[in-house]
C-alpha cells in the first residue's frame, strides 16, 4: 500500500530475453556488465541507448555491442533529418497523420513488437524524403514524430539533435562560430570565390561538421559520425 498508494502496481507482467555481451550472459560474477550510466559518461545519448534496446523484441535475447549503439545513432540521425525538412502544417488533412501512423501503432499493440514498429518508422522517413512539397510531407512528419514518442524517442528538437547539442550543455564546437563560418562561405559563393567557399567547407568537415545546402539557398549543419 505505501509503495503505490493503493493504485494498481502493474497491469502487465512481461519476461524479457537475456542480455548478453559477446554471447555471454551479463552478470556481476563475470564482470561483463555495462551500465546505462557508464554509456552516458562515455558520450552516448539516452535516445541512442533506448533505440538500441528497442531494436530487438523484448522476448528475444539481446547481444550488446558497440556496433548496436552505432547503428541506433545512425537510425536516429536519419529520423531527425527527415523531421528537420521544411513542413506546412496549415494544409494537413484531418486524420492524415493518424492513418500514416496506423501500421506502427498496430505493431506496438501486437505484443509490443518494437522492431516492426521501427521498420514502419523507417518507411515513414523514406516517404518524407521522397515528398515533393512541404505540404506533402507535413502529415508524414507528424506521424513519424508521434510514432517515435510512443517509444520514448524523437523527443528532441531535430536541429539541436543534428547539431550534437546535449541537454544543458554544448559540445566542444561553438555553434555561433560555426554559423559565422557558414555565413562567410555563403558570401564567398555569392561573390563566386568558390575556392574559398570550398576551403571553409573542408575546414568544417575536418572538425566533424557536415554542411547540407538546401534548394532554397539556405545551409544547415550537423555533426558527422
Amino acid at each position: 500500500m505505501c509503495a503505490h498508494a493503493g493504485r494498481p502496481f502493474a497491469r502487465f507482467w512481461v519476461h524479457n530475453g537475456l542480455l548478453t555481451d559477446a554471447g555471454a550472459k551479463m552478470s556481476k560474477s563475470l564482470g561483463n556488465i555495462t551500465t546505462v550510466r557508464e554509456l552516458l559518461d562515455e558520450g552516448a545519448r539516452g535516445e541512442e541507448i533506448r533505440l538500441a534496446l528497442l531494436a530487438t523484441h523484448y522476448r528475444d535475447p539481446l547481444d550488446w555491442t558497440n556496433d548496436r549503439l552505432r547503428q541506433a545513432r545512425q537510425t536516429l540521425d536519419r529520423f531527425y533529418r527527415a523531421l528537420a525538412l521544411p513542413r506546412d502544417d496549415a494544409v494537413e488533412t484531418v486524420g492524415e497523420a493518424e492513418e500514416a501512423l496506423r501500421p506502427a501503432r498496430e505493431a506496438l499493440a501486437d505484443d509490443m513488437n518494437t522492431p516492426l514498429a521501427l521498420t514502419h518508422l523507417h518507411e515513414l522517413a523514406g516517404e518524407i524524403n521522397r515528398a515533393s512539397s512541404d505540404a506533402g510531407r507535413s502529415a508524414l512528419q507528424r506521424a513519424l514524430a508521434t510514432g517515435g514518442r510512443l517509444m520514448g524517442l524523437l523527443e528532441r528538437d531535430p536541429i539541436d539533435w543534428l547539431r550534437g547539442i546535449k541537454v544543458g550543455a554544448l559540445l566542444a564546437n561553438d555553434p555561433a562560430r560555426i554559423e559565422e563560418q557558414i555565413a562567410a562561405r555563403a558570401a564567398a559563393r555569392r561573390e563566386r570565390r568558390f575556392a574559398e567557399a570550398d576551403h571553409i567547407r573542408a575546414e568544417l568537415a575536418a572538425e566533424g561538421i557536415m554542411l547540407e545546402d538546401k534548394p532554397d539557398g539556405t545551409t544547415t549543419w550537423r555533426r558527422g559520425g
